[in-house]
């Protein structure tokens, strides 16, 4: 099985992320020696909830899905909020999804899940206020730590950070894995 230290990650998050979920399993990846690349709405600093800050180092108008493994998606309310009403962000969360690279979204980062269509016939979890949301999107809900199905690992809370990055981390080597072999 191939390390979690041949990835390529891509974080999208803006203003209003859950400090936690971005800065934490970002964390975890890069010791895990991943390349994690920050994209946000413009370069530069972005802030969290709770008064963290961090640099976004390009666009996502400057990302495309074929640089990159696997997506993973912080929450926070205004985060994914904002988000979803981007284009560009919600097209190359679709294009990951459809290409079945990992996906991880966490607390209201599936949101963007909801947005870009990919949830349908899928078993989630998420914060429990947008829970209609993804049933009305065709998801089914779970109220569990971590929930894998397919390409997308879906989590709670920060609570849950370290069973979600866990499972992301296990989508993203299983992934790579398969495409090896294909």
């Amino acid at each position: 099985m191939p390390a979690i230290s041949d990835a390529r990650i891509l974080i999208i998050a803006t203003d209003g992320y859950e400090d936690s979920e971005l800065l934490e399993p970002r964390r975890i990846l890069i010791e895990r020696g991943a390349k994690v690349t920050l994209a946000s709405l413009e370069k530069g600093e972005i802030k969290g909830d709770n008064g963290a800050t961090i640099d976004a180092e390009t666009t996502i108008g400057e990302v495309a899905e074929g640089d990159y493994d696997a997506l993973l998606l912080p929450g926070g309310t205004k985060n994914p909020d904002k988000l979803r009403m981007d284009e560009r962000t919600v097209a190359t969360v679709r294009a990951f999804a459809d290409a079945g690279k990992p996906v991880g979204a966490i607390c209201h980062g599936p949101w963007l899940l909801v947005e870009a269509d990919v949830v349908r016939g899928r078993t989630v979890t998420s914060w429990p206020s947008i829970r209609t949301d993804l049933r009305n999107a065709g998801a089914t809900v779970v109220d569990q730590e971590a929930v894998t199905d397919g390409n997308i690992v879906t989590s709670r809370k920060p609570e849950d950070i370290p069973a979600f990055t866990e499972a992301f981390i296990r989508l993203v080597e299983n992934a790579e894995a398969s495409s090896e072999t294909a």
